[in-house]
């Protein structure tokens, strides 16, 4: 049987990795009586856990939210994703966040043991962030967001289109989705009756109204995202077989360029978009695997096009 000090830290570690504990179950977790449970449980609150019990046969407890935040217990590979995402939040897309996380970061290296701090400063040593050029949201606006998908408010803000326009909206979110670059939200536009996809970056003042919604028919976010950037903007929208397993060819194709679908072990479905035809056509080649062209047929021409240009050069002479 565990000593008081480590039984203790155990509960606490089963408290913060499930909402819910059956009072019997913890008590056989951690090999006590229900009576010793209980002791350890009134410790913890002594210590400023707020442990909430329920009574009866099916009793049990939860870890609450109090005044302030509690330690936390992590394990090794916990304590190393959780420095790693700091580290790659430090660079990231949110607006101001950086300090924040920076803040975070030497907090946790302070109390990491020296096996995880050299694991950790391996890791930090060797990650160099491309700086980028998109856009930053503000983080009150992100959580804001969050917060209506959450609790299933409906949200007011204003919008700014690609084109500079400016109108209010109001919608019921669903889900926040990053593409690496840029963080969306999908909701449903009630002024359009229908889902749609919003930059966060153009997303401003947004509201919570306090109006409690059931959501209707909601899309797989991250898949309607990946054909609202890909395809539906543009005014071409082609399909196109590639003769390539599906992992090969997601190498060349992120995710805000074109949606892969398997469709047996050495083929995929590539649906992209574009202004011109000429553009997919290029990207097309670049792709270096053959391919068949399933939709628009105007794309077959500009295909041809292409491969009578390529062939012209290679037969060129000085």
């Amino acid at each position: 049987m565990l000593d008081a000090s480590a039984r203790l830290l155990r509960l606490l570690s089963m408290l913060q990795v499930r909402p819910d504990w059956a009072g019997a179950e913890l008590a056989r977790r951690l090999d006590v009586t229900t009576r010793t449970l209980r002791r350890d449980v009134q410790r913890l609150r002594s210590l400023g856990y707020p442990v909430h019990a329920t009574r009866g046969v099916a009793g049990g407890y939860r870890l609450g939210a109090g005044a302030a935040l509690p330690p936390l217990l992590l394990d090794d590979d916990e304590a190393v994703a959780v420095v790693v995402s700091l580290r790659t939040a430090a660079s990231h897309t949110v607006t101001g966040i950086e300090e924040t996380a920076l803040r975070a970061l030497a907090k946790l290296e302070q109390v990491l043991p020296a096996r995880l701090r050299e694991r950790t400063a391996a890791l930090q040593m060797a990650m160099v962030s491309l700086p980028g050029l998109a856009p930053t949201v503000d983080p009150a606006a992100l959580t804001a967001i969050a917060g209506a998908c959450r609790s299933r408010q409906r949200l007011d803000f204003s919008y700014t289109d690609h084109g500079g326009t400016v109108s209010t909206r109001r919608a019921e979110p669903h889900r926040l989705v990053h593409t690496g670059r840029r963080w969306y939200l999908v909701a449903r536009d009630l002024d359009r009756d229908d889902w749609r996809t919003f930059r966060v970056d153009r997303i401003g003042a947004p509201r919570l109204t306090g109006v409690r919604f059931v959501p209707r028919d909601p899309p797989d976010a991250a898949a309607f995202v990946a054909n609202s950037v890909t395809a539906a903007p543009y005014r071409f929208r082609a399909r196109v077989l590639m003769l390539a397993p599906v992992h090969v060819i997601a190498d060349r194709v992120p995710p805000t360029v074109g949606v892969l679908e398997a469709v047996d072990a050495g083929t995929c479905l590539l649906t992209t978009g574009s202004d011109a035809l000429e553009s997919i056509a290029t990207h097309l080649a670049w792709l270096g695997a053959d391919f068949t062209v399933l939709e628009p047929p105007e794309l077959i021409e500009h295909v041809r096009a292409l491969a009578g240009k390529l062939h012209r050069a290679a037969d060129s002479r000085p």
